[in-house]
C-alpha cells in the first residue's frame, strides 16, 4: 500500500490577496442591486438576497439530488448573477427575445473578475458559461432552482397592489420541468400563485 503524501497548502501571495479583496468589494454591489420582487416586509429584494436563498434551497434539498455534485451546484448558484453587480438586474417581466442580457452579464463579469488570480478568474467565468449554456446536470438544476426561488419570493413578498401574480404561471416553465424534484416544487408553488391571482381577480 502506497502512503499518501500530504500536499502543503498553496500560499496566496499578498498581491493576490489584494486582488481577491478588490473583487469582493466590487461584488458587494449585489447587496444594493434591486430586483423586481419584494420581501415579506415590503422592501425591495436585492440580488444578493436572491442568491443567498437560492443556495439555501440547494442545501436543504441536497439529499433529493442523487448523482449531483452539490458543491458544483452551489458554485453555479453563487456565480449565476454576479455580473449584475455592474449593470443591475433586468426584471423577468421585461426580458424579451433577442435582448442582450446574457452578453451584458458576460461582459460585466469579465470586468468584475479582472482583479482575481488567473485560475480563480477562469473558474468563475467557466462556471458562469456552464450555467448560461445549461451544459451539465448541475447547471440545469441551478436554472430550475433559480426560477423556483423567484416564484417563491413573488408569492411571499408584500407586493404592490398591481403586482401580476399570474405572470408566475408562465415564468420559467422550461427550466422547472427539467428535473422531477424541481417540477414537484413548481406544482406546489403554482397552487400558491393561483390562489394569489384568483384573489387579485387576474384569473378565475
Amino acid at each position: 500500500m502506497v502512503a499518501r503524501i500530504a500536499r502543503e497548502p498553496e500560499t496566496m501571495l499578498a498581491e493576490e490577496m489584494k486582488g481577491v479583496l478588490a473583487f469582493l468589494k466590487s461584488a458587494e454591489k449585489l447587496k444594493d442591486t434591486l430586483r423586481s420582487g419584494h420581501t415579506s416586509g415590503g422592501r425591495g429584494e436585492s440580488t444578493a438576497e436572491h442568491t443567498w436563498r437560492l443556495c439555501l434551497m440547494v442545501l436543504v434539498f441536497a439529499r433529493e439530488l442523487p448523482g449531483i455534485d452539490v458543491l458544483k451546484l452551489l458554485k453555479l448558484c453563487i456565480v449565476h448573477d454576479l455580473g449584475e453587480a455592474l449593470s443591475g438586474d433586468i426584471p423577468a417581466i421585461f426580458q424579451t427575445e433577442g435582448a442582450h442580457k446574457s452578453e451584458q452579464e458576460r461582459s460585466d463579469l469579465q470586468v468584475l473578475t479582472q482583479p482575481l488570480p488567473p485560475a480563480q478568474r477562469s473558474e468563475i467565468l467557466s462556471l458562469w458559461e456552464e450555467y448560461e449554456a445549461a451544459s451539465s446536470p448541475e447547471a440545469v438544476l441551478a436554472k430550475g432552482f433559480d426560477k423556483l426561488e423567484t416564484i417563491l419570493q413573488h408569492n411571499q413578498g408584500l407586493n404592490p397592489a398591481d403586482f401580476d401574480y399570474a405572470f408566475n404561471l408562465t415564468y420559467g416553465l422550461k427550466q422547472t420541468s427539467a428535473h422531477p424534484l424541481v417540477a414537484s416544487l413548481r406544482a406546489i408553488l403554482d397552487e400558491e400563485t393561483r390562489a394569489h391571482a384568483t384573489e387579485q381577480g387576474r384569473i378565475r
